[in-house]
């Protein structure tokens, strides 16, 4: 790969899968919307510099209950539809600024009720959100289109209701395009939600299912099991596949049926030496799999935690396994192609954005 410079990279057109609303705050909004809601004496400081380092502390401790303790605060200010709208608007400019073209966040209204809000209040005001900051990037010069994922927590009890509110809501709200299950995962399968999975195979609705933690794949074939069309991280999923002396991939039957159906990866390369998925970057299974051809995509999960961008995702992805820009193209082709969009606007990004950039990129 040659040296790209950051400008380069985050001119590149992006597509990112795997993104928490809830985990994208800017350390001055947190602050700000603290300071609104009367959360400011929790925070562990007002000073925005020393908040991003608390939260990456977090992050970074190894440890994926800590690293999920953070969100009390970005959560605990998220409680009013205008703060709910806020950031939605923010996470799409952030998103744009940094050369994303299409987006999908992710978030459990569950979580947002603390000040009597419904989960449809909650809807809308992501859906507000996500439209104001598309027509201000568009005005900018830096049309973005971002939908919505509705998360039901593994840990609660809920996943029947939300899910029904998805289904019912998506006809009103049109951002809202799939259903995941987020959260703790180790202990909470996708099959103790099996009737809220099942509903939402019936309603036809998109799903994507977190699937990374321990006891190693076992949660990605239950995922499976249960109608993924895409795979939260899915890291494991390295420990399926074997290589003979020759490096030839020998598939087991998770890894094959993965890859013969074309089944995303929303990976994220960062947050997985983070928690300690895998030791180091050089360590993370994202070059192997790309290059077996699975339909890796490359993400930020939070951004705020992990103090990244999908630009320095990329930058780390193709200096630490000498990316080409076919490879970073095909990043961006298979994020395309797995997202949770109408396929004519799938086509038209491919034809008139992505492929363009990348040529140029690659033109002698």
């Amino acid at each position: 790969m040659a040296d790209y410079s950051p400008d380069v990279l985050r001119a590149l057109p992006k597509v990112l899968l795997h993104d928490h609303l809830d985990g994208g705050l800017r350390p001055t909004t947190v602050i700000d919307l603290a300071d609104q809601v009367g959360w400011t004496p929790r925070l562990p400081t007002t000073d925005p510099a020393a908040l991003q380092a608390w939260f990456t502390a977090g992050a970074e401790a190894g440890d994926i209950m800590r690293y999920l303790a953070t969100f009390e605060h970005t959560v605990g200010v998220m409680q009013t539809a205008s703060a709910i709208e806020r950031v939605a608007h923010e996470a799409v400019i952030d998103l744009a600024n940094d050369g994303v073209v299409y987006g999908e966040v992710r978030f459990a209204p569950e979580l947002h009720q603390d000040r009597g809000l419904s989960l449809e209040a909650v809807v809308e005001a992501v859906g507000h959100g996500l439209r104001r900051g598309e027509r201000a990037a568009l005005a900018a010069g830096r049309p973005i289109t971002v939908n919505a994922i509705c998360c039901a927590m593994r840990t609660a009890h809920r996943s029947v209701e939300v899910v029904n509110m998805l289904a019912r809501m998506r006809y009103c709200e049109p951002k809202m395009v799939a259903f995941d299950l987020a959260g703790a995962e180790t202990g909470f399968p996708p099959s103790l939600h099996a009737e809220a999975l099942s509903i939402a195979r019936r309603e036809l609705l998109n799903i994507t299912i977190h699937a990374s933690e321990p006891p190693d794949k076992e949660l990605i074939s239950d995922a499976l099991a249960h109608g993924a069309h895409r795979i939260g991280h899915g890291v494991r999923l390295a420990s399926d596949i074997l290589f003979t002396p020759n490096e030839q991939a020998i598939f087991g039957a998770i890894a094959r049926y993965i890859f013969d159906h074309e089944i995303a990866l929303e990976m994220a390369p960062t947050c997985h030496v983070q928690i300690g998925a895998v030791p180091t970057m050089a360590d993370h299974p994202f070059a192997k799999l790309l290059r077996l051809g699975f339909k890796v995509t490359l993400n930020t999960d939070n951004r705020l935690m992990s103090n990244v961008s999908p630009t320095s995702e990329l930058a780390a992805v193709a200096s630490t396994f000498n990316l080409s820009p076919a490879e970073m193209r095909q990043i961006a082709v298979n994020g395309i192609e797995a997202a949770f969009c109408p396929a004519e606007l799938k086509k038209r990004m491919l034809s008139d954005t992505i492929h363009p950039a990348y040529d140029k990129l690659e033109a002698p």
